[in-house]
Formats: C-alpha cells, sequence, structure tokens
C-alpha cells in the first residue's frame, strides 16, 4: 500500500506478520518490533510499562481462536519499521463488527502514515463484511484541558490529543469512556473489615466462594452463564456490540490462555445458598513478568441478585486473596464506564484513586 506522500523509491507498505505459534518457540524479528513499539508507546503515555502486554501475553493473544480471529501488520518505509497495525474479527458474535488500532512511533508521524495504516485496516474489515468498526485510546487525568463529551453522556476524552484528532478526522466518535482508577495495595485492613461488616448484612443466604486460575469443574457451567451476562449486564452505551455466549469449553479456553501467557487469576463468586446460583463474581489477574501491579478483570452481579452489596462482597475477597498469593504486587489497576455509578462508588469506597481515561471510538458504514 503506497501513502500519497512518499515516493516511489521511500514506498509506505502495511504488510500481515505471523504470530510465534507460542511463547516458547522463536520470536521473528518482525514480531518483536510490533511487540517493543507497543511497550514503548505505552511507557511514553504512562511513564512506565505497568500498562503493557509481555511479550508472552502478546504472542497468546494475537495468535487468535477459535472465536476471534487476530492480525498484526507492520508500516515499513522502505526497510524501516514505522508503525503497526491490529485487527480483531469476532468469529461467533458481533460478526459485522471489527477492531482496529494503529500506532505510528513518534518520529514518523503527521506524515499520513497512521491513515494509510487505518485504511489497509478497514478496507480488510470491509472485505470481511464488516460494516462497524471500533478502537481504544488511552490518556492520563489532566486537569483543565478541554475534553471532547463522549455520546453515552458521562465523561470526556482530551480534545487536543493525537488520538482524539486522528479519529475525528477519520469519521469516528466517541461512543464512552472508561474511568481508570488505582488502589494501593496492600488495601487498609480495618477500611474492609469495616465494609465488608456492613455488606454481610445485606448479603444473608449467601456464601463466598475463591478459586485460583481454574474455575472448579462443578461451577464451571455456572460460571460461563455469569460470564454471559457480563457482555449485556454492563453500559455499552451507543456500541455495536452483541452478547457473547460463554459455555465451559469457552471458560476453559480463556483460563489455558492466560496460562501460557504467564498470567495468574483469582476469582472471587457469590453463591445462593438456597439454589446454589453462582450470583456474582470478580476476577483479579496478574503477571510475574510485572509482579507490580494487578488487573482488575470482570466484575458483575446478576440481576435477579442485585441490591445484596455482593458487588462489594466479592471484591474485598479478592483483595485480600492478592495480598496472599501476590504478595509483592503494590497496586491493582482498574476500568469502568464513565456511567457505571453503582460499581466506581464500589471502587471509591474501596480507596481507589483515578489515574486515568480510556475513549471507545466507533466508526459505522452506511
Amino acid at each position: 500500500m503506497t501513502s500519497s506522500n512518499v515516493s516511489p523509491s521511500n514506498r509506505l507498505t502495511v504488510e500481515r506478520i505471523s504470530v510465534p505459534p507460542g511463547p516458547d518457540a522463536d520470536v521473528s524479528a518482525d514480531f518483536l518490533a510490533f511487540h517493543r513499539m507497543r511497550v514503548a508507546h505505552e511507557t511514553a503515555l504512562w511513564g512506565n510499562a505497568d500498562r503493557a502486554p509481555t511479550l508472552a501475553e502478546d504472542i497468546m493473544f494475537w495468535l487468535g481462536n477459535e472465536y476471534e480471529e487476530r492480525h498484526v501488520y507492520l508500516a515499513r518505509l522502505g526497510g524501516t519499521v514505522v508503525g503497526s497495525g491490529t485487527l480483531t474479527l469476532p468469529l461467533s458474535e458481533n460478526t459485522t463488527t471489527a477492531g482496529v488500532d494503529v500506532l505510528v512511533d513518534a518520529g514518523y508521524r503527521r506524515r499520513g502514515f497512521g491513515t494509510a495504516i487505518l485504511q489497509h485496516l478497514e478496507d480488510t474489515a470491509r472485505a470481511r463484511d464488516r460494516v462497524s468498526f471500533d478502537g481504544y485510546c488511552g490518556a492520563p487525568i489532566e486537569a483543565g484541558v478541554p475534553l471532547v463529551d463522549a455520546k453515552s453522556g458521562s465523561g470526556g476524552f482530551p480534545l487536543d490529543s493525537d488520538a482524539t484528532g486522528f479519529a475525528l478526522r477519520h469519521g469516528y466518535s466517541l461512543e464512552q469512556v472508561e474511568s481508570n482508577s488505582t488502589l494501593s495495595l496492600p488495601p487498609d485492613g480495618e477500611l474492609l473489615a469495616s465494609l465488608e461488616s456492613g455488606a454481610l448484612t445485606s448479603a444473608q443466604g449467601y456464601s463466598v466462594i475463591v478459586w485460583q486460575d481454574r474455575c472448579p469443574d462443578g461451577l464451571v457451567e455456572a460460571f460461563a452463564a455469569l460470564k454471559s451476562l457480563m457482555s449485556t449486564e454492563v453500559p455499552i452505551a451507543g456500541l455495536v456490540w452483541e452478547g457473547e455466549d460463554w459455555d465451559s469449553a469457552r471458560v476453559r479456553q480463556e483460563e489455558a490462555t492466560w496460562r501460557s501467557s504467564g498470567i495468574d487469576a483469582i476469582v472471587a463468586a457469590a453463591r445462593h445458598d438456597e439454589t446454589g446460583e453462582l450470583a456474582a463474581y470478580t476476577v483479579l489477574i496478574h503477571r510475574a513478568e510485572a509482579p507490580a501491579v494487578v488487573y482488575q478483570e470482570d466484575t458483575l452481579v446478576a440481576p435477579g441478585h442485585r441490591g445484596h452489596r455482593l458487588g462489594m462482597l466479592v471484591k474485598i475477597a479478592n483483595l485480600r486473596q492478592a495480598g496472599v498469593t501476590w504478595p509483592d504486587a503494590t497496586w491493582v489497576m482498574t476500568w469502568n464506564a464513565s456511567e457505571n455509578r453503582h460499581m466506581l462508588a464500589i471502587n471509591i469506597a474501596l480507596g481507589f484513586k483515578p489515574s486515568g481515561l480510556e475513549g471507545e471510538w466507533q466508526k459505522r458504514l452506511g
């Protein structure tokens, strides 16, 4: 693919690269270039690499699976790597959507290369009958900067961000903003005890179960049902996104991918004593290669069990277990839709502090 503002002798090309078959396989120079560019970008943006994937994570994620096809591209100017692009194509649900991401090396920006990469991704997605594209970008919180408002009606993203300008120029709208928050570890024990005492008064008739890495066989179908709800019962603003259908095989596939990526997971779930139903769950993950940070993944309370403070209860259980399992971790990072006031209130009560924003952008054809 050729960008219009470069000469034929110095042509920009955008080519798909192969992904190593696993973390123990030889890693090509192309994939290393892709990975290192991502780490450099996150480090420049945030001042550290805590939000960047490890090499093993990148390999296992971009291999894709039966539920989502994933492509990695490098952009070269002559023989020099100047940018990258990624494309995700859901295969089980959301088969008219595609996820796109564009990254241009800092020394080569504002020369049309990002546009060329994005055009290649969009053309590839269109050829697969995708008519809705979505992309995500992060930014630290800065006081007093002008914001572009999300169409969800809650939150905004920095207007002067390079990512904002790029998205708007190419027809993407800001559908939703997620708040990125962090909590120092270990948490305040007295605070947890006080919050737990209050939650237990509302959670009579429920028990908390905690497991690490692998869901017990007797709970995996019920856990899969909760994970299906996770894709329909959280705020998604105007994003075109269908619910995901989870079963035990899909749960096991995710667990296996995490293990191969060097990721450990802790899950705390609330079970309704009378029926045996799983009513709520929350997930924390940790990487030995980045021991300081723990990521907060899903948290969900099933609709029929809300109002019993189960979200608070399972989060407290998981935070306590994290201190035992990962004693070297120093903070937890989480993301919540800006309009998800209930979950944000739980996190604020636990001591989470705002640290960044994530913009969720969408472009629809027709």
